[in-house]
């Protein structure tokens, strides 16, 4: 990454961190979420072709490249359930995940909502948020 590239998503951080922060106007932090994205996709393009023309001559850094995209990531890091309470083992994660997606659908208010909802500052700070009744389903 060139200089350019790290000063623009440098600044689109700094206006998403603002904008969180009710410090920054939203069509402010609009602006620049595509001049950074142009620019990455622009250097990520130009790596890929510089690697694929130096392919012959450069075998490892090409399959290097190649095996980094491969990698996946296999583990879900710890969750907190509806009492607070951090969960580790694997099948207590995929019901803290699965009552929170079954909630989405059920209408049923949990603990995230509050988090998601508070905010200074914004529009929609004393709107209630969208639920879904049985009968849209």
């Amino acid at each position: 990454m060139n200089k350019e590239l790290l000063g623009k998503v440098k600044h689109k951080k700094e206006a998403y961190r603002g904008w969180k922060q009710g410090q920054v106007a939203w069509e402010e932090y609009r602006e620049t979420v595509p001049a950074a994205r142009e620019q990455v996709r622009k250097a990520k393009a130009l790596t890929e072709i510089s690697l694929a023309r130096d392919a012959k001559d450069n075998k490892k850094s090409f399959y290097r490249y190649v095996s980094d995209k491969r990698r996946t990531r296999e583990n879900v890091g710890p969750l907190r359930n509806e009492t607070g309470d951090l969960v580790t083992q694997d099948m207590e994660k995929a019901e803290v995940l699965n009552d929170f997606f079954a909630s989405v659908f059920t209408g049923k208010c949990l603990s995230h909502t509050v988090q998601v909802t508070e905010g200074k500052g914004r529009d929609w700070e004393d709107a209630e948020p969208p639920t879904v009744g049985e009968d849209q389903v």
